[in-house]
C-alpha cells in the first residue's frame, strides 16, 4: 500500500493525514499522545484491501502543526470532523488508541450522524485524574533527548514492533534523533483529560463500539467494568500477550478483531 499526503487546514492549525485509498468504508485511524499515523502502518496495509484508510497525525503531533494554540479536546474532536468533511469520508468508522480512543469516543458522542462504528484501543471514559500531567510529563522527561542513533531510541523503546514503532516519530537532527513533538503541549494536551469525566459522552454513544484492551493494560479493572457497566452493548475483547501499545505489538489480532466486528455490522 502506499500512502497520499493530504493536508487539512482548520482555524490556521495544519493537519497532516496518510490516505492510503481503498476500496471500501473508511476507516479513520487516531493515535495516542505524543504518537504518529505511521505507528498504525501494519494495521492498515491489512485493512486496505477492503476500506480506505486514513491515519492522522493529531495537532501537536508528527507532521502537522507543533505548537497549535488550542489543545483542547474540543479542538481534537473538531479536527477529526474536518478531516472527515475534506476527504470526503462517508461515516467513517474511526479506531483509536490511548488519548485518540479518546478524541475518537467524545467525536463519536458529539456527531452521532458522522460515525459509522467505534473502536477504543487501549481507551477508557474514566474519572479525571489530576496525576496524569505530572506523569506523563515525568514519562517524558526520562527520554535521553537526543538519541544518538535510531538503533538506539528502539532500544530504549523496548525493541521489537513496539520500539521501532515509536523511533519511526522521530526525527534526525544534527546533535542525533529528537522527538517531532513539544513536550509543554503533550502535557497541556493530557491536561484536558483531567478535566472533565467523559463518562457522560459515554453514555451518549450510539453507534456499534468495539473496545479492545491489552492483558497488561494501564487502564485499571475496575475503571473497564464501570465502562462496560454503563454501556452494555460495547463488545469488550482482552488480548493476551500484550501491553498498552498492542496495535504496534499484534496487529495481526487487531485486524482480525476488526475484521470480525465490521462483517457484524452488514
Amino acid at each position: 500500500m502506499e500512502w497520499a499526503e493530504r493536508v487539512v487546514v482548520r482555524g490556521g492549525v495544519r493537519l497532516v493525514c496518510r490516505d492510503g485509498g481503498g476500496p471500501g468504508p473508511a476507516v479513520v485511524l487516531l493515535h495516542g499522545l505524543a504518537g504518529h499515523a505511521g505507528e498504525w502502518d501494519a494495521l492498515a496495509e491489512r485493512l486496505s484491501g477492503r476500506h480506505r484508510v486514513v491515519a492522522v497525525d493529531q495537532r501537536g503531533h508528527g507532521a502537522s502543526e507543533r505548537r497549535p494554540g488550542d489543545v483542547s479536546r474540543a479542538a481534537f474532536v473538531a479536527d477529526v470532523v474536518a478531516v472527515a468533511a475534506r476527504l470526503g469520508l462517508d461515516r467513517p468508522m474511526l479506531v483509536g488508541q490511548s488519548l485518540g480512543g479518546h478524541t475518537a469516543l467524545l467525536t463519536a458522542a458529539a456527531h452521532p450522524g458522522l460515525v459509522r462504528a467505534l473502536v477504543l484501543v487501549e481507551a477508557a471514559p474514566r474519572d479525571p485524574d489530576p496525576r496524569a500531567p505530572l506523569t506523563i510529563g515525568a514519562w517524558l522527561d526520562s527520554w535521553p533527548v537526543p538519541f544518538p542513533s535510531r538503533a538506539a531510541a528502539v532500544s530504549f523503546f523496548g525493541g521489537g514492533p513496539v520500539g521501532e514503532g515509536w523511533a519511526a516519530g522521530l526525527e534526525r537532527h544534527a546533535d542525533g534523533w529528537r522527538p517531532r513533538f513539544d513536550r509543554d503541549v503533550m502535557v497541556a494536551a493530557l491536561a484536558q483529560t483531567a478535566r472533565r469525566s467523559a463518562l457522560p459522552a459515554w453514555r451518549r454513544v450510539g453507534c456499534p463500539t468495539l473496545a479492545v484492551f491489552a492483558r497488561s493494560s494501564l487502564i485499571p479493572g475496575a475503571d473497564i467494568d464501570a465502562m462496560l457497566a454503563r454501556r452494555p452493548p460495547t463488545v469488550a475483547v482482552s488480548v493476551p500477550g500484550t501491553g498498552h501499545d498492542l496495535h504496534m505489538e499484534r496487529p495481526e489480532i487487531l485486524h482480525e478483531l476488526l475484521a470480525g466486528f465490521l462483517a457484524g455490522l452488514g
